[in-house]
């Protein structure tokens, strides 16, 4: 699987989040039936936008790119997204795209101008076939560099030649490669002529992979991916996310305001490849479903007792995974998996609320929600031994208070610990206690 990474010359935002975020949840749904994935996501690393900010803070495009580099990392980590096996960096890679675009060069692909090395669309017949359209509706709908020196308006950059800083040497002159070839020669180095999946935002169907395509299948004369997967873009009350509208919003404002696992259900909310609207309501939503799983998982890891439920337990449990699993299995269904994990945590919280939860049931329920909460990449915040002993210690002297009718005083413990993300709930009889996911 190759997915399409980030150019990266600013902070990633929630559009990015959602498709990392589609992804992540494929791979391990993918993993999850036993199949072994080999995941590669690159790094744009060579850009006029990185180019132009370099410039403007007096740095090298190396440190810009290595900057936001660090940050992405950083962001999706919070996130709870595996690392891909491979996140290969554009700049590591001039000698391949080198090689690709001299054999499409040899072959009659692409021609020199002046300004550099074009690719010649009319050469490869099946140009158009991923975004459906005929070359004739591409070129009026499209957004072309001019530049006389091309033999057609589509003809797309392969290498550009430049005179500033930035730059590689050639054999047709110093300068950059074009965007599209940078993916071409990433993914084939990885994953060899024919991969299984190729994915990115939906934006990127036409130019980059229809570009792609033709220039990967010119040069290897095999398909280049099995399936196509483009997800939906994100929208900010219900217009385009753009820096001149200002109404970006980053992972990192997006963390601090929401935190990560609601982040995460929110972006699962609806089908992948529809658009998904930032707004309150949904993410207040995504909020509240994720303190019931919170809440329930908790309440399932620290239950007591034998006996009980345990058959009905089981039957629902596996139910509700092969509901799961059907959903996932139609194209991806997260909006309808969500809603099932949602089903079953509401089936284990009526035991719960009804004092009829033991030991033996929780057992029997944990590996169905543990499974499921792995599929969709969400994780409870889990309290270090030394906490959970002194979370525990601290229950043990509260419910004494309240034995001896002492309420205030243990009101007043619940709400220090509540200044530590920990909710106490109480049960007849015990107290179970919750660690709350904080704020970024």
């Amino acid at each position: 699987m190759y997915v399409c990474g980030v150019t990266v010359y600013d902070n990633s935002h929630i559009g990015h989040a959602r498709t990392i975020i589609i992804f992540d949840v494929l791979r391990r749904y993918l993993l999850s039936k036993g199949h072994k994935v080999i995941f590669v996501q690159n790094f744009t690393d060579v850009d006029d936008k990185i180019i132009n900010r370099a410039k403007a803070e007096y740095k090298k495009a190396d440190e810009i790119s290595s900057r936001y580099i660090d940050r992405y990392f950083h962001d999706f980590d919070s996130l709870n997204v595996m690392r891909a096996d491979f996140h290969p960096k554009a700049t590591d890679h001039i000698k391949e795209m080198i090689q690709l675009i001299d054999d499409l060069m040899k072959k009659g692909h692409a021609y020199l101008t002046r300004n550099g090395v074009y690719f010649r669309i009319k050469s490869f017949p099946g140009y158009g076939k991923l975004s459906k359209k005929s070359v004739e509706e591409l070129e009026s709908g499209a957004r072309i560099e001019i530049d006389p020196s091309k033999e057609d308006p589509l003809d797309f950059a392969l290498w550009k030649f430049y005179s500033d800083e930035t730059l590689w040497p050639s054999p047709w002159g110093k300068g950059r490669p074009g965007w599209h070839i940078e993916c071409s020669a990433m993914s084939h180095k990885y994953l060899g002529d024919t991969f299984e999946i190729h994915g990115g935002g939906h934006d990127l169907v036409f130019p980059h992979h229809e570009n792609e395509i033709a220039q990967s299948e010119s040069y290897t004369g095999k398909q280049l991916a099995k399936i196509w997967v483009h997800t939906g873009m994100v929208t900010i009350n219900s217009q385009k996310m753009s820096k001149s509208l200002g109404n970006i919003v980053t992972i990192e404002q997006a963390l601090k305001t929401w935190r990560a696992n609601p982040l995460r259900l929110y972006c699962l909310s609806a089908h992948y490849s529809k658009p998904l609207d930032y707004t309150e309501e949904l993410l207040k939503e995504s909020t509240q479903r994720w303190r019931q799983i919170e809440t329930c998982i908790y309440e399932l890891q620290l239950a007591v007792g034998i006996g009980g439920e345990i058959d009905s337990v089981q039957r629902i449990c596996e139910e509700s995974m092969r509901a799961f699993e059907a959903a996932m299995d139609e194209d991806m269904n997260t909006s309808l998996a969500v809603a099932e994990l949602v089903k079953l945590v509401t089936k284990l919280n009526r035991y719960i609320a009804a004092d009829k939860l033991t030991k033996d049931m929780a057992d029997v329920a944990l590996p169905t929600l543990n499974k499921i909460m792995y599929i969709l990449g969400l994780k409870i915040v889990e309290a270090s031994d030394k906490e959970r002993k002194e979370i525990e210690e601290i229950v043990v002297q509260r419910d004494q208070l309240r034995a001896e009718k002492r309420f205030k005083e243990a009101d007043e413990i619940r709400k220090k610990l509540l200044e530590r993300s920990v909710e106490l709930l109480d049960h007849k009889g015990r107290t179970v206690w919750v660690k709350r996911e904080k704020p970024e």
